[in-house]
């Protein structure tokens, strides 16, 4: 019988692409083989012109238990450059393939979300939270410091004084206070996760493709930028859309729709 595949993923008639993390009975650990897998989805999703908006989940009752602890176990045999290496060329390829991503990525989080798994839920553009779910970084622990990007995320996210108390404690919080801190979008009842989901990627994927596109760019690449700066790429992208057919059929719409 063969192996069931580590990720799943769809794409619908709408435009709204699922990845769903396939390890239910590891609570959706990582290893290298879903590694690649998720690697390989996320190609396709930014190659696909017909693949709009993608929901990022995991199977069963978690959402993802961050790095296979077995496996970590293994490699702590492995000498710190051969190490470094595994972080380097493999779990990290996905913040740097997730960050590459200009089609929106929203994270509907079914169940609890730890160290890793919580970044590679953050790394998405909107988090939408099941109320029974719970969150925590808790490399502290285990004696090692957040390794896929928890102190890049989270000062970001809800400043250094919140980031710094889950950092440094490994505390779980509940949803709660994850929607109270602006860790997350909402809390959503479990039963209409998907749903809620689903509806978001579905009104984002209505919109025009190009400017949600450029729109992303923006408001991502703005954080680092002068405000001169980023008005010149306001310039282009504006001039850049005008000039697409896509802008003058929606223009042309609005019109006729007018008394």
């Amino acid at each position: 019988m063969s192996e069931a595949p580590r990720v799943i993923y769809t794409v619908e008639a709408d435009g709204v692409a699922t990845l769903v993390l396939n390890r239910p009975e590891k609570r959706n650990a990582f290893d290298s083989e879903m590694i690649d897998a998720w690697l390989g989805a996320l190609d396709a999703f930014a190659t696909d012109p017909g693949a709009k908006v993608m929901i990022l989940t995991g199977a069963g009752t978690a959402f993802c238990a961050g790095g296979d602890t077995g496996a970590m176990e293994s490699r702590g045999k492995q000498s710190a450059l051969e190490q470094k290496d595994y972080l380097w060329r493999n779990v990290h390829r996905i913040p740097f393939a997730m960050s590459r991503l200009d089609k929106p990525v929203i994270a509907a989080v079914n169940g609890n979300a730890r160290g890793a798994g919580l970044d590679m839920a953050l790394y998405c553009d909107m988090v939408l939270l099941a109320e029974s779910a719970t969150l925590a970084e808790p490399y502290i622990d285990i004696g090692l410091v957040a390794g896929n990007g928890g102190a890049w995320l989270l000062p970001r996210l809800v400043g250094m004084q919140q980031s710094l108390h889950l950092l440094l404690t490994g505390r779980v919080i509940e949803s709660r206070e994850a929607e109270r801190i602006g860790l997350v979008l909402k809390t959503v009842p479990d039963a209409s996760l998907i749903e809620e989901a689903v509806t978001l990627a579905r009104a984002i994927a209505a919109k025009s493709d190009p400017a949600v596109r450029l729109m992303k760019r923006l408001a991502y690449q703005s954080v680092d930028l002068p405000l001169a700066t980023h008005f010149d790429m306001v310039s282009s992208h504006m001039a850049v859309l005008k000039d697409s057919d896509d802008h003058r059929q929606r223009i042309a719409a609005i019109n006729r729709a007018k008394p």
